[in-house]
């Protein structure tokens, strides 16, 4: 099966995406083990929060990469524009785990809050030390390849990502707090995983915003609809453009734009024009994969952008 240039950048792009997010399942299996036992060995609650987090982060990873998959697949006789969505909805779904995870870890730290355990120990601050370093590195790598790709799901990790360093950080303090103060300072352990959970939550509303704004097909930032319009403005034979109609369709953008044409040329030579529209958008750095283009004769009096 032969797969037009556009759409094979695409299916590259999600295989990208989905090769970090393996990555990803990786470190947080080896981290979830490392904090779980380290917290139940030392006595911090926060630490064990943090790694059921970790356990969760897997799940969460597991569907955003099924759907990078699925979005990578060329459009078909039931989806003539793609499966692109499918990496919109992947980002939601992973919004709505992500708070739900925000939510068992503050029921735990509460209950760890009126009844504190024992005193964690010194060493689970290491611990978090090497989680904090190894999960901002990660994240800072996923984000630029999020936004290299335009991804809202992979950016959407790269925040999972940067929370359980921010939960670790809280845990972090926490802990040292205990540490410090000694039994009277018990619950500052919860209360670092209160916050942590207060963090996260926050995070899963601002990915499930943008989730939903594409989903819902929200227009795209002025600057990109400009660029379109530049470049169908500089084909030979357009005269003008009327309307520009630019939606994002995960790691893609299809776009619905009318051009005008002289009045006095044939059907044939305006077919050919809109078609140059279409090949040059389709071939431009815009990651444009499916153009439909609308021709209208010129309005006598009426000139520039917008005639």
């Amino acid at each position: 099966m032969n797969i037009p240039a556009h759409h094979a950048a695409v299916i590259e792009r999600a295989n990208r995406g989905a090769r970090l997010i393996a990555r990803g399942m990786a470190l947080n299996a080896v981290l979830a083990v490392i904090k779980i036992t380290g917290g139940i060995a030392g006595d911090a609650y926060a630490l064990v929060a943090d790694g059921i987090e970790s356990l969760c982060d897997i799940a969460i990873s597991v569907l955003i990469w099924t759907g990078f998959k699925w979005a990578a697949q060329p459009p078909d006789a039931n989806h003539p524009y793609g499966h692109g969505k499918a990496e919109a909805v992947s980002g939601l779904l992973t919004a709505v785990m992500v708070l739900g995870a925000s939510a068992g870890v503050g029921w735990h730290a509460v209950a760890e809050i009126q009844h504190p355990q024992r005193q964690p120990h010194w060493w689970t601050l290491l611990i978090l030390s090497a989680v904090i370093a190894t999960k901002v590195v990660f994240s800072r790598r996923l984000d630029a390849v999020g936004r290299d790709t335009d991804s809202t799901a992979l950016g959407a990790e790269a925040w999972h990502h940067l929370s359980d360093a921010i939960s670790s950080a809280a845990a972090f303090i926490g802990i040292s707090i205990a540490v410090a103060g000694g039994p009277a300072f018990g619950a500052a352990d919860g209360w670092a995983a209160l916050a942590a959970s207060v963090v996260i939550a926050f995070n899963g509303v601002k990915i499930s915003q943008k989730a939903l704004n594409e989903v819902m097909d929200m227009a795209v930032p002025a600057k990109m609809e400009n660029e379109v319009r530049a470049l169908a403005a500089r084909v030979p034979g357009v005269a003008s453009l009327d309307k520009c109609r630019v939606r994002k369709s995960g790691l893609s953008y299809l776009v619905d734009i009318q051009i005008r044409v002289p009045g006095d040329l044939s059907v044939r030579e305006g077919h050919g024009i809109a078609h140059a529209v279409k090949d040059t958008l389709l071939a431009s750095r815009l990651r444009v994969t499916d153009v439909t283009v609308h021709v209208e004769p010129t309005l006598l009096g009426r000139t520039g952008p917008g005639a």
